[in-house]
């Protein structure tokens, strides 16, 4: 039997939902290093140009997906995403989960500056994070994470795939002074 063959057609049955190493080992009944040089195996095959899919891995699931330079053909007759729609304010709470996962939603609220339940409740009806605790502080308010899906949408592997931030260290006592805004 051909055991790559067999892993291709797992990934494709899945669907979005993709698989895990654990998962298609315990399918298959093989070891997980043996999964891992078919799915390298099945990597290389896909990375040729007369190919129209590949195999990506998103968290710790393995997925089919379409290559991205031929996007504009497929766009055509898909209906475009429900997440293309995502409003500044969403992007922004996707934003600080990511960075600082995780995070209650009063810290977010504290973050932006302004109230973001309905937002969270919103962003966790699309998947996009989730409950992945509670806090020890007063109230055990529930504590938010990413999820798969939103690694899958941006296409990351983790969350270290995520854009480094630097922050500049200012003086805030010396702008006082320096400022071009002086009293008289």
């Amino acid at each position: 039997m051909n055991l790559k063959a067999v892993l291709e057609g797992l990934l494709f049955v899945s669907g979005d939902e993709g698989m895990t190493l654990d998962d298609l080992s315990n399918l298959m009944d093989i070891s997980k290093d043996r999964i891992t040089s078919l799915i390298s195996e099945l990597e290389k095959d896909y990375s040729n140009d007369d190919r129209g899919i590949q195999l990506k891995k998103f968290g710790k699931v393995y997925k089919l997906v379409t290559k991205k330079e031929h996007s504009d053909y497929y766009k055509k007759i898909v209906q475009e995403d429900a997440f293309e729609t995502l409003s500044n304010s969403a992007l922004e709470i996707l934003a600080i989960v990511a960075y600082n996962e995780p995070i209650t939603r009063i810290m977010i609220d504290e973050i932006r500056g302004v109230s973001c339940a309905h937002m969270v409740r919103k962003l966790v009806m699309k998947n996009l994070i989730k409950e992945v605790g509670v806090s020890e502080l007063p109230g055990k308010p529930k504590l938010y994470g990413v999820t798969d899906q939103f690694l899958d949408y941006f296409g990351l592997e983790s969350l270290e795939d995520l854009p480094k931030i630097e922050f500049e260290e200012t003086d805030s006592e010396q702008e006082l002074f320096t400022s071009k805004y002086n009293e008289q």
